[in-house]
């Protein structure tokens, strides 16, 4: 079956996928807070550990909205 492209399910998709990358950016945000506070680190440290968090970061948020964009395209949810 053909995937469904209209501008209402692509607007679904896109906010299906902007709450998801919400919730997915307060949660790593939450854990990167709370371990760099923990270790007491500040500045060059922290930097290199929000590099450490941002690569896995954009794996999910990639992953958010390609799972959005399939659920809301897909014919058999229509």
């Amino acid at each position: 079956m053909k995937r469904i492209k209209t501008v209402q399910t692509l607007s679904r998709a896109a906010s299906a996928a902007l709450f998801l990358a919400v919730q997915a950016l307060i949660c790593i945000g939450t854990v990167y807070w709370a371990i760099a506070e923990t270790l007491g680190m500040a500045g060059t440290a922290a930097l290199v550990l929000g590099t450490i968090f941002a690569v896995p970061s954009v794996y999910v948020l990639t992953i958010a909205a390609r799972m959005a964009y399939d659920a809301e395209t897909d014919p058999a949810n229509q």
